[in-house]
């Protein structure tokens, strides 16, 4: 059984450093500008509340920045009778929004590890992938992401995650191919080293 200790350290620190911040009137301004840039006039009744409750929705698309997953991980529970099989997660709806066009990512999520000693609660693996959706992502990243802090956290047998998600950058712009979904995963550990292992938890993903 483990007995490691709480880390101090964030397990992804990078991803949430001090940036300072508009304030709420800047926002909404930057969000009339926008209006009138796409040929609206931003003193019509209709949208006179538009810009507040545009920077209000932001907050909640975004509030990731300002949660720490691995913080999210910390407390875990050892009296688990020795089990040391496959713990999975099946299909966590998550809502996104891509890094380069600011467009929707919404998709699920299949999270597993194997426990080497504790576990964690399962609410606590929704949530560690709802703070990386909650930011400006590309989904191969937020998979890494998610995978690696479990990693760093739990320090499992092996950590898995896929992930499957419609596009609106590709789906409603662009190419416009509506219903195609990307499909990503990242392996550590056992699910990497045992092709067996790695088949039981992809055959969970529909």
């Amino acid at each position: 059984m483990s007995d490691r200790k709480t880390k101090t350290t964030p397990a992804v620190s990078n991803e949430t450093k001090h940036i300072e911040k508009p304030d709420q009137e800047e926002a909404e301004a930057a969000i009339r500008t926008l209006l009138k840039w796409a040929g609206e006039d931003v003193s019509r009744d209709g949208l006179i509340e538009t810009p507040k409750r545009v920077a209000k929705a932001f907050k909640e698309w975004f509030r990731g920045y300002d949660e720490d997953p691995a913080q999210i991980l910390r407390k875990t529970f050892e009296e688990i009778e020795g089990y040391d099989e496959m713990i999975t997660l099946q299909g966590i709806r998550f809502e996104s929004h891509c890094e380069h066009h600011m467009a929707p990512i919404i998709g699920r999520a299949w999270v597993g590890y194997i426990p080497n000693g504790r576990v964690v609660g399962i609410s606590k693996l929704a949530r560690v992938v709802d703070v990386f959706a909650k930011r400006l992502q590309i989904q191969e990243k937020m998979t890494a992401q998610i995978a690696n802090v479990i990693e760093e956290e739990l320090q499992p047998q092996g950590v898995a995650v896929v992930l499957k998600a419609e596009h609106h950058c590709m789906t409603t712009r662009g190419v416009q191919k509506p219903g195609t979904e990307l499909m990503t995963s990242r392996m550590l550990g056992v699910f990497r080293e045992s092709a067996i292992t790695r088949q039981e938890f992809l055959s969970m993903v529909d």
